[in-house]
C-alpha cells in the first residue's frame, strides 16, 4: 500500500510525489512505471479524501512567498484606495477584483466571512489595476496564475489517465484559461488579525464550503486554521507544508466523474485566543470554459448535462447574494 493510499484510507490527506511531471519536464518524458504510479496515487486520494498534497511540481516555496509578501502590501492599504478595484467594478469580468471583509459568506448560516481577498480572472492589458505603492503587484500575481495554469493542466492529465480516459476530455475543456472565455481565477486571500470582540456569533475566518469548478491549487501561508471534512463526516486539518501544493476537487469535477472523485467540505477556524497573526493563502480556482457542457464521462447521465457558466454564475449568486 502506497503513501497516497494509507493516508486516503485513514482519513488523512495523502503527500504525492509530483517529481515526474514536474514544471519544466516534457509531457511525454514521464517513465510508463512512474506515470502509472502517479495515475494511482491521485485517484486514490481524489476517490477517498477529495485532497491531495503534491510536492515538486516546480513551483517552489520562494516564489509562493514573494506572490504573498506583494499581495500583503496590497491589503495593508486603505480601505478607500482599495475600493476603485473592487469585484464587480470591471466590465469585462464581473469576477476580477477586490472583495472586502465580511463581503462574502461562503457558508451562508453564518456571518460574512472574516478575509479579504483579489482575484485575478481576466489576463486583458487594458484594465486598470492598483499601483500606488504595489507598482508589482499586476506582473506578479499575471505570472503566477500562468504558473498555476501550467501546473493544473499537467493535474488534469494526470486526473483523466487515472479514470483510464483520453487527456483530451478534460484538456480541450480548459483550453481558454487565461482568456475572456473561462473563468480560472487566481485569488490572493488575507486573513486579518482577529478581534474576539468584534466577532460575531458563529463567525469565522471561512465558512464552510465547496469549491465549485474543476480542481483548486491552494498555497498556505504557515499559520493554520484550514480543516477538511473527511468521509467519515469528521473534520481533519490541513495545514501548510512548505513546498507543497495542496489540490482538491471541486463540484463540477464531481459531476464530470459521477461521484468517482469527491468534492469535500472545508472551512477556514478562527485562530486561537491571543493568536493576532494574519494569515494569506493562494488559491487558483480551474474552470473549465464558459461554454463548456459538462457531462458525466461514464455516459450513465447520473446527472443532466449543465453548461458551466450557468452554473458557477448560480453559485456565485449563492455566495454574494442575488442582485
Amino acid at each position: 500500500m502506497d503513501a497516497a493510499e494509507r493516508g486516503a484510507r485513514h482519513g488523512t490527506i495523502p503527500i504525492v510525489d509530483f517529481d515526474a511531471y514536474r514544471l519544466g519536464g516534457a509531457d511525454d518524458a514521464v517513465p510508463g512505471e512512474r506515470l502509472q504510479e502517479l495515475r494511482e496515487e491521485v485517484r486514490s486520494a481524489f476517490t477517498e479524501v477529495g485532497f491531495v498534497y503534491l510536492k515538486n511540481t516546480g513551483i517552489e516555496q520562494d516564489e509562493v512567498d514573494h506572490v504573498m509578501a506583494v499581495s500583503k502590501k496590497f491589503f495593508q492599504l486603505p480601505a478607500e484606495e482599495k475600493r476603485p478595484f473592487s469585484r464587480g467594478s470591471y466590465s469585462n469580468s464581473v469576477n476580477h477584483g477586490w472583495v472586502s471583509l465580511e463581503r462574502e459568506s461562503l457558508n451562508p448560516r453564518r456571518p460574512g466571512d472574516l478575509k479579504e481577498a483579489f482575484n485575478t480572472t481576466s489576463l486583458r492589458e487594458d484594465i486598470e489595476w492598483p499601483s500606488d505603492g504595489v507598482d508589482d503587484f499586476r506582473a506578479t500575481l499575471v505570472i503566477f496564475y500562468k504558473r498555476c495554469m501550467k501546473l493544473s493542466l499537467r493535474v488534469l492529465r494526470v486526473m483523466a489517465l487515472s479514470l483510464g480516459i483520453d487527456p483530451d476530455v478534460f484538456l480541450k475543456a480548459h483550453r481558454q484559461i487565461g482568456c475572456e472565455e473561462n473563468g480560472s481565477t487566481l485569488r490572493s486571500l488575507y486573513y486579518p488579525p482577529v478581534k474576539s470582540e468584534r466577532v460575531k456569533e458563529d463567525q469565522i475566518r471561512c465558512g464552510e464550503h465547496s469549491d465549485y469548478g474543476s480542481i483548486t491549487l491552494l498555497f498556505q501561508s504557515r499559520e493554520g486554521g484550514l480543516q477538511v471534512l473527511n468521509r467519515k463526516g469528521k473534520f481533519i486539518s490541513a495545514p501548510s507544508i512548505s513546498g507543497t501544493v495542496l489540490v482538491n476537487i471541486a463540484d463540477l469535477m464531481q459531476r464530470w466523474t459521477s461521484d468517482v472523485f469527491v468534492s469535500a467540505i472545508h472551512r477556514v477556524l478562527l485562530p486561537p485566543g491571543g493568536d493576532s497573526r494574519t494569515r494569506q493563502s493562494l488559491a487558483f480556482f480551474v474552470q473549465p470554459d464558459d461554454n463548456v457542457m459538462i457531462t458525466c464521462v461514464d455516459e450513465s447521465n447520473k446527472y443532466p448535462p449543465v453548461k458551466c457558466v450557468d452554473y458557477l454564475q448560480s453559485r456565485f449568486s449563492d455566495t454574494y447574494g442575488r442582485n
